[in-house]
């Protein structure tokens, strides 16, 4: 007997099909219709749907410790804290449940170390299009429109300035800012790449006038990009990165990282239950050994270049605009068509698009997506376009 969708609170249309089986780059609906997903839980399944290394890690985990309280040290805890501070380049990691959660972090850091080393400053400097999580604190840093109007009075301390414009972070900073605060990529904008000169002017001006540079790379870290994290492309160090999504592999984990001389939290500060959980380290460990290893990086890159070529020629045969992004995170660009009935359309064909805004579509695929899907997905989109 299928289950009643009648007491799942709505907080987003659904289309109806119920998803129950998933493998790969491929999920199943409880009538047997099979779909091809490119975007794979909004690019959380980093290694596809139940890939095996996951359900290992779970397994052997799950016969030895789910969970134990935080106020006590487990194995995969300080294992997983060890390979993300190897990977980043910092010192201190704090693992958590999600994205806005490790973002919610990042801010009280800042503040933290702004009280302490910048005689009370707190302002963070964010971007207009910036998407950084649902909580008060990371919805108010999101520069996303008609957020500043929803559930008043909104956390202030944020201040929003064009992405790419260094003059106009530079004009932001005063004695009350802490930190600048930025994804490489916003990818709920539209897949728009911050660039990789700006990324290092914006590390140079941060350090010049001693306030922190934040990196949420909850989106495109875990090898999203073709590097391990975004940030890498343009050679710089940030002193705050967040990460979610793709860490877990479609568990739910995400961590805050930071250099030694910023994590400045005192006892009590911060915590929550099911923060270092055993049972989901173990399956980030298994995730970024995975995804970390050199010829795995490098296939993402080479199959990201041979998506962008693909939907570059679709984009030329239909009259389409630009493609946007890094690795396997890229957005068409649409002309003449309203995104989200593509998707729609596309949902009926078989393949799972994201239109995060009305003039684009998003593809998130499995960074173990094969060309043969790439070019399974072309025709699908092809057939959705014509609708």
């Amino acid at each position: 007997m299928s289950a009643s969708l009648d007491h799942v609170m709505r907080i987003t249309e659904r289309p109806s099909p119920v998803m129950v089986k998933g493998a790969g780059s491929w999920l199943w609906d409880r009538d047997g219709k099979r779909y091809l997903d490119f975007v794979q839980g909004w690019a959380v399944n980093a290694l596809g749907h139940s890939p095996r290394v996951v359900l290992d890690a779970l397994s052997a985990q799950g016969e030895r410790l789910i969970s134990c309280s935080p106020a006590y040290y487990n194995e995969p805890m300080a294992r997983l804290a060890a390979l993300l501070a190897q990977a980043s380049g910092l010192d201190q990691i704090f693992l958590c449940n999600s994205g806005a959660e490790a973002n919610e972090g990042a801010i009280k850091l800042a503040r933290k170390w702004g009280g302490r080393h910048r005689d009370g400053a707190y302002e963070i400097i964010t971007m207009h299009g910036s998407f950084h999580g649902r909580t008060l604190a990371t919805m108010a840093a999101s520069g996303k429109p008609g957020w500043d109007d929803i559930f008043p009075p909104k956390v202030h301390g944020f201040r929003k300035v064009p992405l790419g414009d260094l003059g106009a972070v530079a004009a932001a900073i005063s004695s009350r800012t802490v930190a600048v605060m930025l994804e490489p990529i916003q990818g709920e904008a539209g897949v728009y790449p911050a660039g990789d000169d700006y990324l290092r002017a914006l590390s140079a001006l941060t350090k010049e006038r001693g306030i922190l540079l934040i990196a949420d790379e909850i989106q495109t870290g875990i090898g999203r990009t073709g590097r391990f994290f975004g940030f890498q492309h343009a050679g710089i160090t940030p002193d705050i990165v967040t990460v979610g999504k793709g860490l877990g592999g479609g568990v739910p984990l995400a961590a805050l990282i930071a250099s030694g001389p910023v994590s400045c939290f005192e006892y009590g500060d911060q915590g929550g239950t099911f923060n270092g959980n055993p049972l989901m380290a173990a399956v980030g460990c298994a995730v970024v050994e995975a995804v970390a290893r050199p010829e795995f990086l490098e296939s993402v890159v080479s199959n990201g270049t041979y998506l962008m070529a693909r939907l570059r020629a679709l984009a030329a045969e239909q009259g389409h605009g630009e493609v946007r992004g890094r690795g396997l995170l890229q957005a068409l660009a649409l002309k003449g068509k309203d995104a989200k009935k593509v998707s729609a359309a596309a949902l009926d064909n078989g393949l799972l698009v994201n239109a995060p805004r009305p003039d684009s579509l998003r593809f998130m695929p499995a960074l173990t997506v094969s060309r043969d899907e790439i070019d399974e997905m072309l025709k699908l989109l092809t057939v959705s376009l014509g609708a």
